[in-house]
This record gives C-alpha cells, structure tokens and sequence, in this order.
C-alpha cells in the first residue's frame, strides 16, 4: 500500500566506540531526528521546511543529507513521483551524536514507508551513506547502527557487510554534549595520516579485545576496553573541552570507562544500571555547569531497533 504522508525517526548514535574507528557504532533510545515525506508531482525529493536546526542546515537538495538519501531511496524503489520533505531535528549538528546520519536514515526510511515498503529496511543502507557522504564521507559507524539498531561492526558498505553485535543485557550509558561545536570535517584533519606498525597491531587486539567483552557481556572490562584507542583520540582530544575531568568525574561516579563519542565533542560513559548512569550523567552535567561551558546530559540505553516509521497515512 502506498500512501501520501509517511514520518520516520532515527535515533543519535556513538561511533567508534573509542576503538573501532569507522567501524563500530551504536544507536541510542534517544534523541533523535523525524523526517516527514510527502509526495509531489515533480520526480526527485526537495526541502519543504527544517525544523530546530537554528537556521544552519541547507536546503539546497544537493547539499542536505535527507534530501540526498531521499533521492537515492526514490531511485532504489522505482517510485512514480517525488517528495517534499520536512526535517524535525532533535540533534544539534557537529555534537559527535551522528546528527547527519539520523537525518539520512530517516529520510531514506520515511520514503520507503510512503510508497508502501517496497524493500527491506537493510537495502536501504545504500541510501543512507549517499546521504551521510555529504556531510562526512562514506562511512557506516553512524548511519548503519541508526538504521538497523543495536551494536554494528561494519567491514564494508554493503548490507552483507554490516554485521550485528549482541547487546551486552546490563549495558547503560551516561551521555554529555558540551556546547561547543567540533566539526567533522574538522575532527578528521587532525588524524594521522600514517600510523606506525606497532600502533596499529595495538589498536588491531584493543579492537578484538572489545569485541570480546561485549560478547562475554563483561561491562566493566568493555569500558576499558574501549579506552584502549591510542591513536584517534590523542590526535583529537584538545578538541574536547575538559575531557581528562569529565573522564575523572565519571569514573569517581562509577563508570567503568569514558570516551569520545564519534567525532566529538559528546562523551559517552559506559555503566551496568539505571541510577549508576544517572548518577554518572548528573556527574558530568556538573563538570560543564561549573566550567562555564553548559552542556546536556542525559543517560539512556542502546536502542535495539534503531529508525522506525512513526506513521504513514
């Protein structure tokens, strides 16, 4: 069945997982972004509205994320018409929670839904990296754990090559976004161009190592796991205002680990209940608050499920 109004949400969601860079990501119950899809006599997808972006999101179709991934869905299903669409951000751009990805994975998937479903959510993937490859590059960390939900490792861009990592039962996490804004166009040019051979055999067991620990579901060791990152996150960390202190202040509130959440400046704190990481989010509000800085904080949970079509009518 295909109808005349579809909406989709895709969550926020951590990349790298401290280790994994470009490779593992998670999807967060919340936030996350909701894209309207509406259909239109005229062929191909085009901005109708952009909601609580602050003004700073284009909607030039060729240089916004759901619009890209909107058309490329149009092309994969074969629809007979266009979209207009309208984009209800719930992520501040350039946060480090994949603000571009869930505005491409709900487009994509909201563009399904309107024309009926006619492919598995999966098959969208494709979609969704044309989208998130205008603001970062093709790159799944983000856009394949906002689509499918879970725990990801991605070893291509392919669905074939996204592969879903169990989600350990006691896994909680405390986020903070500071108010400051890390580009990450701005994050990837301070990386090392070249790595030295016993860095990345390191980097290749603190990987491996992690991915251990979420299948044995020991949290505490996965939050050390994850802190193990010896090469992005030294090259990146003066971009992350107070980051030594909020690791100190999270840990001193029982977090068993803290790190970058993908480009920065978020941080996400890994925890095994419910008041541990509302204690460890209060934690971290306060080393913001107190700097001068302002952040928010909030703790939450991996969603399974990932985007989701909201309603279509």
């Amino acid at each position: 069945m295909a109808y005349t109004r579809a909406a989709a949400f895709a969550p926020a969601t951590v990349a790298n997982l401290g280790v994994g860079f470009d490779v593992l990501g998670l999807a967060l119950c919340e936030p996350g972004d909701v894209v309207i899809a509406e259909r239109r006599d005229t062929p191909g997808a085009a901005v109708r509205l952009i909601e609580n972006d602050g003004g700073i999101l284009p909607y030039e179709a060729k240089k916004n994320t759901a619009c890209v991934a909107a058309e490329s869905a149009l092309r994969l299903i074969g629809a007979p018409s266009g979209v207009w669409l309208t984009i209800q951000k719930g992520l501040p751009s350039a946060s480090g929670l994949g603000s571009s990805a869930a505005s491409a994975v709900a487009a994509a998937v909201a563009v399904n839904a309107l024309f009926g479903e006619p492919v598995e959510r999966a098959e969208l993937l494709g979609a969704c990296l044309d989208g998130e490859a205008v603001a970062s590059g093709y790159h799944p960390d983000n856009v394949a754990p906002a689509l499918l939900g879970g725990i990801t490792l991605a070893t291509g861009l392919t669905p074939a090559q996204v592969h879903r990592i169990p989600v350990p039962d006691r896994l909680h996490l405390a986020l903070v976004t500071p108010n400051v804004a890390v580009p990450t166009a701005e994050a990837r040019a301070v990386l090392p161009k070249l790595v030295a051979l016993k860095a990345m055999v390191t980097q290749t067991a603190a990987i491996a190592y992690l991915l251990h620990t979420i299948y044995e579901q020991d949290i505490v060791a996965m939050g050390a796991a994850m802190e193990r990152d010896g090469i992005i996150e030294p090259a990146r960390a003066h971009l992350m205002p107070r980051l030594d202190e909020a690791r100190r202040a999270a840990k001193a509130a029982g977090a068993y680990g803290l790190v970058i959440s993908g480009a920065g400046p978020s941080l996400v704190a890994i925890c095994d209940d419910a008041q541990q990481a509302s204690t460890v989010a209060e934690a971290l509000r306060h080393v913001y608050d107190t700097s001068g800085i302002g952040c928010t904080a909030f703790a939450t949970r991996v969603s399974e499920q990932g985007a989701r079509v909201i309603s279509s009518e």
